[in-house]
């Protein structure tokens, strides 16, 4: 079982447990002696960072594991995940790993890292670097010419700007669009605003003045109610939410509106479906049905798969899939990315508005959203829910009421101390309650401060 990886890497609060600069340093030699990949007479690793304050030091940590194991660094310096598993492939690198909290506030960060191929990896895998963190004396120790150096990749930005161009080849120019694009103070708070012009967009930045403490502070993704206003206020076609690492991107219409990830999947695939190519569509278990049912009507079939964007692109994989994603705005689009990729998805998007002349609040239309409810409850403790009477009855209860008319997810947060109570059906006021009520039920049994 692992206890330091939780569904997207290792994640904590900055300079304390876990995730300490020492703790850091050994996750940089375990990855090393773990994902070795013995043709590299020269074997080297990726690293990129977000824009937190503490991504200076845990990347300082993380340098000295890397090269004290005999491994180059090849540094990207700040640049999204996605922009980080692209180049460990380019780059032809044993692994990449990226230094990030994602959607988290500034005092957190995080451990991610893909395999040589750019994918994350598989459970097994991230046991195996447990394993090795754990046995950290056992670790090699080179000296002399074999110590590990650092080298800068200036061209980074650029590598990864031409490579979601070259995605979105196909697209008719932006000229005349107005976008207003909120980059989270985070990682592309450089690159998404040159990908956009660089398609002719005109475009209205929000949160693009990173300083280590405002990274998703009231703004990108988890926050999009300034971006709203400022598309009105602008009279902009979209409105482009990224969040921290640039892996998850949310939505706006011409009039303020939100769209999910859900609706951007139900936008692609709608158009892939359309060109003939598109067999199936990998969702999660929070995916909204009404994804599923437009779906259905297109006679194309919706896979769900554990939360993680991680396992939507596993199962991706073992079904010879190419879209998923999930409603949090991760879209993974198998073809030109391996993990998910807020800005492409955002031009991908931005390029069927402008191929077919149709408004964002109109592409939307591809799928009807049942009502949903999702309500984070904080816990003091990880317990089996089911093992709690209370619980467990409410939970009974609630699924016999919803029989047929809509199903009930409940589940921990793989990244933060939550549950996650989520109920779906098709009257809004009776999911609102039901949720409620679970959720209060399970704050009374485990709620945290």
């Amino acid at each position: 079982m692992r206890k330091l990886f939780g569904t997207d890497g290792i994640r904590g609060r900055a300079n304390a447990e876990p995730l300490t600069p020492e703790l850091t340093l050994r996750f940089g030699q375990a990855v090393a002696g773990t994902l070795a990949r013995p043709e590299l007479t020269r074997p080297r690793i990726v690293v990129g960072r977000d824009t937190r304050r503490s991504g200076d030091l845990l990347e300082g940590a993380l340098i000295a594991g890397i090269c004290s194991s005999g491994f180059d660094v090849l540094l990207v310096g700040v640049l999204p995940t996605p922009a980080v598993a692209l180049l460990t492939r380019e780059l032809n690198a044993s692994a990449g790993i990226v230094i990030s909290a994602s959607h988290n506030s500034f005092e957190d960060n995080g451990l991610k890292v893909f395999g040589g191929d750019g994918f994350k990896l598989a459970d097994a895998q991230e046991e195996a670097i447990e394993t090795a963190i754990a046995n950290d004396s056992q670790a090699p120790r080179p000296v002399g010419s074999n110590v590990g150096v650092v080298q800068r990749v200036h061209d980074a930005p650029e590598r990864y700007v031409a490579h979601v161009l070259k995605a979105t080849q196909g697209t008719k120019s932006l000229a005349g669009c107005r976008v207003v694009l909120d980059c989270a103070n985070g990682a592309a708070y450089e690159v998404a605003p040159r990908a956009l012009r660089a398609l002719g967009a005109t475009v209205v930045t929000l949160a693009v003045e990173p300083d280590g403490d405002n990274i998703n502070a009231k703004c990108g993704a988890m926050h999009p109610d300034l971006l709203r206003e400022r598309v009105v206020a602008e009279d902009a076609r979209l409105g482009i939410a990224l969040d921290g690492d640039a892996d998850r991107v949310v939505l706006v219409d011409e009039h303020g509106e939100v769209v999910d990830g859900d609706e951007v999947l139900a936008i692609i695939a709608r158009d892939l479906h359309a060109h003939g190519g598109l067999k199936g569509v990998v969702g999660t278990v929070m995916s909204n049905m009404g994804l599923e049912l437009a779906l259905q009507q297109l006679g194309v079939t919706l896979q769900r798969a554990a939360v993680g964007d991680r396992y939507v692109v596993e199962e991706l994989r073992k079904k010879g899939l190419l879209l998923g994603g999930e409603p949090s705005g991760h879209i993974v689009f198998l073809r030109y990315a391996t993990t998910g990729d807020g800005l492409l998805a955002a031009l991908l998007v931005a390029g069927l508005m402008a191929s077919s002349g149709v408004p964002l609040s109109e592409l939307r239309k591809a799928m009807q959203r049942l009502p949903q409810k999702l309500i984070n409850v904080r816990v003091r403790e990880r317990r089996d829910l089911e093992s709690i009477a209370s619980v467990r009855k409410k939970l009974q209860h609630v699924t016999q009421a919803l029989a047929g008319r809509g199903r009930i997810l409940v589940r921990y947060s793989g990244t933060e101390p939550l549950v996650r109570v989520m109920v779906e059906g098709d009257d809004a006021s009776q999911v609102e309650s039901y949720a409620r009520e679970i959720a209060d039920v399970i704050s009374s049994e485990l709620g945290g401060d």
